[in-house]
C-alpha cells in the first residue's frame, strides 16, 4: 500500500521518530540512540500541526507527557529494559488511562485522549474531537469509523504509532479498516473489562503488525485472564451442527514459513473465506477488494485457496446483541438461541480450520451525516457475542479512494496465531 493519507505534512522523512514503528522507537530509546523526551516532543509537534484538521484528540497532555518521557529516560539510564520505552501513544477517551497501566509501566507515554462519538448521536461510527467532527485522513468528507475514531486517525496520520481502543461490536476493527491500519480485538475474557454484558473488550490500533504483537505481549503478560480463553463468549452452549459460509466461500491455507508455532503437523494453518457470514449483503466493491487481497497472497505463495464442503451460515447477531445492550435487559430466549446456534457452528468450523476471513466492514466509510439504515457492524459483532479474537488488516482501496479491511478471526485463545498470519500478510500486502 503506497498511497498517503490526506493530512498536513503527511509523508515524514524516514529519519523522523514519527516514521518509526513502536518497536523501533523502543529499541532506539533503550540503546540511547533517541531520547524519549525528543520522541514525545516530536509527536506533540505533529499533533499540534495536524489535529486542527483531523480532530483526533479530545485532550492533549503535553506537559505531563514530557514529564513522563523524562521519567522513562531516567528508568532507561538506571538499567531498566522497558519493552516499549518512549513510545508515544493515544488512549481512547478521557478514561483511557484506566486500561493503559501495563503499557505505561512498559515505557509508553500517553500524549492525549483520542476522540470518541460525541453526545447526542445514536450511532457509533463517528468521532468528536477538540476541533469538531473527527475526519477520515484519506477523505475528510468521510467518517473514520468508531467508536475508537480518534485512535485510528492518530495512528493512520502518523501522529502516534500505537493507540488503544475497545471493541464491543467492531469499535476497533471498523475504524482500523476505514483508516487503513491494523486493529486487534482480543478474545472475550482475555483481558479485564468493566462491561456488564461482556461484549466490550480491549484492543489496539497500530500501523505495523509487530506493534500490535508488542501490545499483546505486554497486556497478556500483565493481565491475561487465567480462566478459559472462551470466557464471556457463550461458548459451549451448543455443539454438533455442521459447519456451514456465505456464497463464494473458500478455504485458505496460510503459509508462515518464519514460524513453526502455527502448526503441529507440518501443515500450514487453514482458513475459510466468507464474504457475508451467511446472512449479510455486503457492498460488492468491498468484497472484491478484500477477496483480491487473499488472491494476492495466494499468488505470492503465502496462501493455498480451496473450497470448503459446506458454507458457513451464522444467524444474524443483531437481535441478540441489541437485546444484551438494552439497559435493564438480560439474556432472553432469543439471545440464547442465536448465541447457541452461532457458537455451535463456529466451534464446528474451527474444529476443521484455524482461521475465518471476511471483509471487516460491509460498506465503505459513510459521510459525517451518519450511516443511514446499514449496520456497519454486520460482519464484526458476531465475534463480540461469540468471544473469538479478531484482527483487521488493510486489504487495499475501494473505488471511493478509502481503505478496505480484511478481517481474520481465530479460535478462542489464538491471538498469537492472528498476529503471526497478519505479519505474513503485511509482508505481501504492505508496507501499510
Amino acid at each position: 500500500m503506497t498511497r498517503t493519507p490526506d493530512h498536513p505534512d503527511a509523508d515524514p522523512s524516514p529519519a523522523t521518530p514519527t516514521s518509526l514503528s513502536a518497536e523501533e522507537i523502543a529499541s532506539a530509546v533503550r540503546s540511547r540512540t533517541l531520547r524519549a523526551v525528543d520522541v514525545v516532543a516530536e509527536a506533540l509537534d505533529r499533533i499540534e500541526q495536524a489535529d486542527p484538521v483531523l480532530s483526533a484528540f479530545i485532550e492533549v497532555w503535553a506537559e505531563d507527557a514530557l514529564r513522563r518521557a523524562g521519567e522513562v529516560d531516567a528508568r532507561v539510564e538506571a538499567g531498566e529494559r522497558l519493552p516499549l520505552a518512549g513510545v508515544p501513544i493515544g488512549v481512547k477517551g478521557r478514561r483511557g488511562l484506566g486500561t493503559a497501566g501495563p503499557l505505561l509501566e512498559a515505557g509508553c507515554v500517553a500524549v492525549g485522549a483520542t476522540s470518541v462519538p460525541g453526545p447526542g448521536t445514536v450511532w457509533q461510527t463517528w468521532g468528536l474531537g477538540r476541533h469538531g467532527p473527527t475526519v477520515n485522513p484519506w477523505r475528510h468528507d468521510r467518517t473514520p469509523g468508531g467508536s475508537s475514531a480518534g485512535s485510528a486517525v492518530a495512528v493512520a496520520a502518523g501522529l502516534v504509532p500505537l493507540a488503544t481502543g475497545n471493541d464491543g461490536a467492531g469499535s476497533v476493527r471498523i475504524p482500523a479498516a476505514w483508516c487503513g491500519v491494523v486493529g486487534l480485538k482480543v478474545g472475550n475474557g482475555r483481558l479485564p473489562s468493566s462491561d456488564r454484558t461482556g461484549l466490550m473488550v480491549p484492543g489496539v490500533l497500530t500501523r505495523r503488525v509487530g506493534d500490535a504483537a508488542a501490545y499483546w505481549r505486554v497486556m497478556s503478560g500483565s493481565n491475561a485472564a487465567a480462566a478459559d480463553p472462551g470466557a464471556g463468549s457463550g461458548a459451549g452452549l451448543g455443539a454438533g451442527l455442521g459447519a456451514v459460509s456465505g456464497a463464494g466461500s473458500v478455504s485458505v491455507s496460510v503459509s508462515t514459513s518464519t514460524s513453526t508455532s502455527t502448526s503441529t503437523s507440518g501443515d500450514r494453518p487453514t482458513a475459510v473465506w466468507s464474504s457475508d457470514l451467511g446472512f449479510d449483503s455486503p457492498d460488492p466493491d468491498v468484497v472484491a477488494v478484500a477477496h483480491a487481497a487473499a488472491l494476492r497472497l495466494a499468488e505470492a505463495g503465502a496462501l493455498r485457496l480451496t473450497r470448503p464442503h459446506t458454507p458457513l451460515r451464522l444467524h444474524d447477531p443483531a437481535p441478540a446483541w441489541l437485546a444484551l445492550r438494552t439497559p435493564g435487559a438480560g439474556p432472553t430466549p432469543e439471545v440464547h438461541r442465536i448465541r447457541a446456534a452461532n457458537d455451535s457452528r463456529l466451534a464446528a468450523l474451527f474444529a476443521g480450520t484455524r482461521l475465518l476471513l471476511t471483509p471487516t466492514a460491509p460498506t465503505p466509510p459513510h459521510g459525517h451525516e451518519g450511516p443511514g439504515e446499514r449496520y456497519s457492524t454486520a460482519l464484526t459483532w458476531a465475534f463480540n457475542l461469540s468471544g473469538h479474537p479478531a484482527i483487521s488488516i488493510p486489504a487495499g482501496f475501494g473505488p471511493d479512494g478509502c481503505p478496505v479491511g480484511l478481517q481474520l478471526v481465530a479460535a478462542h485463545g489464538e491471538e498469537a496465531l492472528l498476529l503471526e498470519v497478519a505479519g505474513v500478510a503485511e509482508g505481501h500486502l504492505g508496507p501499510w
